[in-house]
Order: C-alpha cells, then sequence, then structure tokens
C-alpha cells in the first residue's frame, strides 16, 4: 500500500525559502502522478501544483507561479516543493497525494484532489515576520 509522507515544513519570514518533501513508501511511486495541495486556517483545500509520473508534466496555481518548483526524484521514492519568495498567504498545511485510478490516469498531473487516492498527513508551513 502506498504511504506519504511530507517533511520540510517550518516557520519562515516573507521572501524566504523552504524545500518540502514526499517520501513515499510500500509502492514505488515512479507510476504516480504527485499532487501537492494545501490549507489555509479556516478555507479549503487548494491545488498547488502537480507531476505527472515521468515529470515531464508539471503544473501550478496562478498564485505560485514563478515562485515554486516541483521536481521528483523517482530513484528516491521522493518528490520535492521548492517554495521561493515566500508570502504570508502561502501560510497553511502542505499535503502531497498519489492520483488514483488505472495506470494511464494516475500517471497524469492533475490538481483536483477527488483524482486522489493517498493522501499524506501534510506538513505546517507558516510565513511570518
Amino acid at each position: 500500500q502506498l504511504q506519504l509522507v511530507e517533511s520540510g515544513g517550518g516557520l519562515v519570514q516573507p521572501g524566504g525559502s523552504l524545500r518540502l518533501s514526499c517520501a513515499a513508501s510500500g509502492v514505488t511511486v515512479d507510476s504516480y502522478g504527485i499532487g501537492w495541495f494545501r490549507q489555509a486556517p479556516g478555507k479549503e483545500r487548494e491545488g498547488v501544483s502537480c507531476i505527472s509520473s515521468s515529470g515531464g508534466s508539471t503544473n501550478y496555481a496562478d498564485s505560485v507561479k514563478g515562485r515554486f518548483t516541483i521536481s521528483r526524484e523517482n530513484a528516491k521514492n521522493t518528490v520535492y516543493l521548492q517554495m521561493n519568495s515566500l508570502k504570508p498567504e502561502d501560510t497553511g498545511i502542505y499535503y502531497c497525494a498519489a492520483r488514483s485510478g488505472g495506470p494511464l490516469l494516475r500517471s497524469m498531473c492533475g490538481m483536483i484532489s477527488s483524482s486522489f487516492g493517498s493522501w499524506g498527513q501534510g506538513t505546517q508551513v507558516t510565513v511570518s515576520s
């Protein structure tokens, strides 16, 4: 069974950077598209970024384009989210998730949460001075 564990969150000042990691275990993650989501207090969960199984396709929410970069190292069974120029509005719990469905569907990039079947427990990111 695929399990995901996020790490790398913390407290950072505005303008700072963090790199989140999503480590998979139980199943090799190289056949799964992976998404990053976040949920701020009092708000709904939103898609932040996604990457296809091969890494050849990525997508970003408009609010993070040009600041966040998603990447993956399938040999390490890990997906990363590099976050630069952080803003207070980036504060929230960040989750990674693996696409569900058949082999073709689950390999794809996507940012609709209902398309994801395996979720990590989340890591807190706080951007504050």
